[in-house]
Formats: C-alpha cells, sequence, structure tokens
C-alpha cells in the first residue's frame, strides 16, 4: 500500500470537524486555497470524493463519513497522548479549567481551591467563557474539564462524563424597601437577573410565570459578578445563591425573600480520558455537601 499523507487527512477531519473549508482553515492558519488543493490530492490518493455540496454547505460523502470515522479515532488519540505529555508544566502539573461565565466566582473558587494541592505541584489555569464555547473547548481537548451550571449538552456526547457537585437556592436583594410581601414586592421594582440563556435565567422567567408575576426587567447579565455589582449601586432588585445571604447583607442590602424553587446547580464535565488526572479524582471524591449548605465560612467572607 502506497504512503498516506497524514497532513492531507488532518486537514480533512479538520473540515468535518468546523463544518467549512474556511473555517477549519482559520484554525488552521492556513488559506483555504491551500486546504482545498491538499483534499483534491487526499481524494486522489483515495480514489473518490469525500465531500459534496448540498446548497452552500459541503457534507461528507459515504466515503467521506467512512474516513472520518478512522480519522476521528486517529487524532483524537493523538491528542489524548498530547494531553497526558501536557500534564507536566514547569515541574508542576497544568490543569486546565473552563468555568461557565454565569457561575458564582467565590464558589468556584472554593471548589476548585479544595482539589489544588500546596505544594506546588499543580499549575491552575482557568478560562471564562459561556457553556456552549466551554463545551467546543473541551471537545477539542483544549480543556482539561469545565465547570457549569447545566450539564445537558455533555449528554449528547459519550466521550464527556458529568458529575452534579451540588445546588443552593437563591435570594433576592435590594438596597430598597418595598411595601408588599415576597414575592410580590419584585412586581414593585427593576430586576437584575441572569440572562435567558442561562440555566438560572431560564429557571427565573418560568418561576415568574409559575407565580403570577408581572416584573420589570432592567438588565440580564452572563456575568453574576456584573450583576452584583450593579446591586451594589443601588440600580435594581438582584439574586444571588442563598450561600451568600450574609455577605450581601453585610454590604448594606436588604433581604426581600428566598426560594428553594429555583436553584443554581454546578456541574463538572470532563473527557473520560481525564479520569484518572488527579485534580479530578480528587474533585470527584470530594463531599461539597457543607458548602452548598452555607456551611462553608470562606465562601460567607467572600
Amino acid at each position: 500500500m502506497l504512503h498516506l499523507n497524514y497532513n492531507h487527512l488532518y486537514y480533512f477531519w479538520m473540515i468535518k470537524k468546523k463544518g467549512s473549508v474556511a473555517k477549519a482553515a482559520e484554525a488552521l492558519c492556513l488559506t483555504p486555497q491551500t486546504i482545498t488543493g491538499q483534499i483534491r490530492a487526499l481524494e486522489d490518493r483515495l480514489n473518490g470524493s469525500l465531500f459534496k455540496r448540498v446548497g452552500r454547505t459541503l457534507e461528507a460523502t459515504e466515503l467521506g463519513e467512512l474516513v472520518f470515522r478512522y480519522a476521528d479515532k486517529m487524532f483524537s488519540l493523538s491528542y489524548e497522548m498530547l494531553d497526558l505529555l501536557n500534564y507536566q508544566k514547569a515541574d508542576a502539573m497544568l490543569f486546565e479549567v473552563g468555568i461557565a461565565d454565569a457561575l458564582s466566582k467565590a464558589l468556584v473558587s472554593r471548589v476548585l481551591l479544595s482539589v489544588v494541592p500546596n505544594d506546588n505541584s499543580m499549575h491552575l489555569a482557568c478560562y471564562e467563557a459561556t457553556h456552549e464555547s466551554l463545551m467546543a473547548r473541551l471537545r477539542e481537548h483544549k480543556l482539561d474539564m469545565i465547570l457549569s451550571d447545566c450539564a445537558g449538552e455533555s449528554l449528547k456526547y459519550p466521550e464527556i462524563l458529568s458529575k452534579k457537585l451540588g445546588e443552593c437556592g437563591v435570594s433576592f436583594f435590594s438596597a430598597d424597601t418595598y411595601s408588599a410581601d415576597f414575592p410580590a414586592c419584585l412586581e414593585q421594582g427593576q430586576l437584575l437577573i441572569p440572562g435567558r440563556r442561562t440555566s438560572l435565567g431560564q429557571q427565573l422567567y418560568r418561576w415568574f410565570d409559575e407565580q403570577n408575576l408581572k416584573v420589570s426587567i432592567l438588565g440580564e447579565f452572563d456575568d453574576a459578578a456584573m450583576m452584583k455589582a450593579f446591586g451594589y449601586l443601588k440600580r435594581g432588585i438582584f439574586v444571588t445563591p442563598s450561600i451568600y445571604r450574609q455577605e450581601v447583607i453585610s454590604h448594606g442590602m436588604n433581604l426581600l425573600g428566598e426560594t428553594t424553587d429555583v436553584k443554581e446547580e454546578y456541574h463538572v464535565m470532563f473527557a473520560e480520558r481525564m479520569i484518572q488526572h488527579p485534580a479530578v479524582k480528587r474533585l470527584l471524591d470530594t463531599d461539597f455537601s457543607d458548602l452548598f449548605e452555607g456551611l462553608d465560612t470562606q465562601v460567607q467572607q467572600c
């Protein structure tokens, strides 16, 4: 059998993964013309077309799907090998974690610090982005693990494992007081809430409907810290996980009420190959009950 050019195969794999020649070219820092030429060379070598054009999009042919299944296994294994080799960085094990921007940073920091040793044997690198962006990076082997407020998307991918670390109810705060009892008082001020695309934001909108509340939304935020900052500037009623109740009250805010019908959830997601990573193993073995029940004094003081 004649030699197969694995660079050509890699370019094909990237086109299939990214969905277009242009996106693959951007990821590979090559011109679309260069990649197109390499794909033609690969098709000549395999004696068949790998893609067909359907409207304005490219779809893999039957041959393309067959080649992709093998290429995906090959390059996924190569990335797994690099992950294992890259655990070490400057004499410290590298641990790259993605954090969903909707999550409370104080609680996330306590989760991570509970699994990072104090002997400088681990180099922690944190990246903040949307859940969707982090999931894509995780599947591309660019992250070791992600912490997010939802795990539903991980069910689509058999190579991604997930575990729910815990959950807690939410409380509503404001610099002002209102005449009505909770939750009717939420109709008397403007609300600052998580964005609709976040799990907490979606739960809140459903809860408002269930309570027949006609609320006025001043702003939606993907970043929980930004939302709380607006609240501290006395710009509306804002919501936070109930475990921060005392910390928010200490800033002069009034507790309007709380509910456990709406919960902020914390999930960890990681590729199956990461199950042996020391930090992931410690995280899976750690009981975070006190943390999510509000009994962790370090979180309360954050």
